[in-house]
């Protein structure tokens, strides 16, 4: 026992004065290793990412409404009322008479129509901005009847209507189906024009859609006893179930003979057939979409933004 002691004794010096200096060294190597990396890391910052170059594209940084016009006049809240007609009307950007009235939104890619409480049409209390349908660019000769058939979609929304006096928001009609008589039926009832009754007119009411068309008072009337205005009266009216808001939404009509139906965002469909629908068959007819303001109260107005519109025969 006393010899291994001794020899331990003997010979553990230098050995350990080595592991000791070796720990040290790599103690300091190690310190100075970590210390690079962390000066490296700050003296190298991540390199910055370049922010790629944004090129403007039609019809991705601006948008136009999917409409033409070449077969549309405008009729305006002022003067007996105002009407704008093609070619006229092409040019409605830069009209300075539409300007205020009919312009486009390019960042939402709608047409506006925008009216207020003004002038109106002769057989009318209201005022309107609204397009007229002219089968024949620039002319209101030509017209079609439900044998002939028709369809009208638009997309469109009520961006902003005012409210009356008791909180409850104005009505506008969007869209219309207006009758209108021939030179033989003017002459036959002795009117001094060829107004008809209107046998649609679509409502944005009260956040919805409402759906009102005309009922002959006789259904017994034959002949020209069916095409005085005062022969016709009003329906009670319908609403589709869903909720529009000022949102955008979809309506399409489609005519055909003895059958009239009314579509809201392809969903929800309204049929009309019967003996009202078989008797208006005695007129013509013509489409009309904007905004027909149904008020006269002081400071009121509503924008109705287009986005769609087309019509087919």
């Amino acid at each position: 026992m006393s010899y291994s002691l001794y020899s331990n004794k003997n010979h553990s010096g230098p050995s350990r004065g080595l592991s000791v200096f070796l720990a040290s060294l790599l103690v300091i190597l190690l310190s100075v290793g970590c210390s690079v990396v962390k000066q490296e890391n700050l003296q190298q910052p991540a390199p910055e990412v370049e922010e790629p170059t944004v090129q403007k594209v039609e019809g991705v940084d601006y948008f136009l409404p999917k409409i033409d016009l070449n077969n549309w006049k405008v009729t305006l809240p002022i003067g007996r009322p105002s009407e704008v007609k093609p070619p006229a009307i092409l040019n409605y950007a830069n009209n300075e008479l539409l300007q205020p009235f009919m312009y486009n939104d390019s960042i939402d890619g709608g047409l506006v129509f925008y009216t207020y409480p003004a002038q109106s049409t002769a057989n009318s209390s209201y005022s309107r901005t609204e397009l007229r349908e002219q089968m024949t660019s620039g002319s209101d000769r030509e017209n079609w009847t439900f044998a002939q058939g028709g369809k009208i979609r638009g997309r469109l929304k009520v961006e902003e209507i005012s409210k009356d006096s008791d909180g409850k928001f104005h009505r506008t009609i969007i869209m219309q189906i207006h009758g209108r008589l021939t030179e033989a039926q003017r002459v036959a009832i002795g009117e001094d024009d060829y107004n008809a009754p209107p046998m649609l007119k679509i409502y944005w009411a009260n956040n919805r859609i409402r759906v009102k068309t005309k009922i002959l008072k006789n259904t017994s009337a034959t002949g020209d006893d069916i095409l005085p205005v005062s022969a016709w009266g009003d329906d009670a009216g319908v609403y589709f179930d869903e909720y529009v808001y000022n949102e955008a939404f979809t309506l399409e009509v489609e005519v055909e003979e003895g059958r009239m139906s009314v579509t809201l965002n392809d969903k929800q469909t309204l049929v009309y057939e019967g003996v009202h629908i078989d008797k208006w068959g005695v007129f013509e007819n013509y489409f009309k979409a904007g905004n027909y303001l149904s008020t006269k109260d002081e400071g009121a107005f509503a924008k109705v933004k287009y986005y769609e519109l087309s019509v087919s025969h």
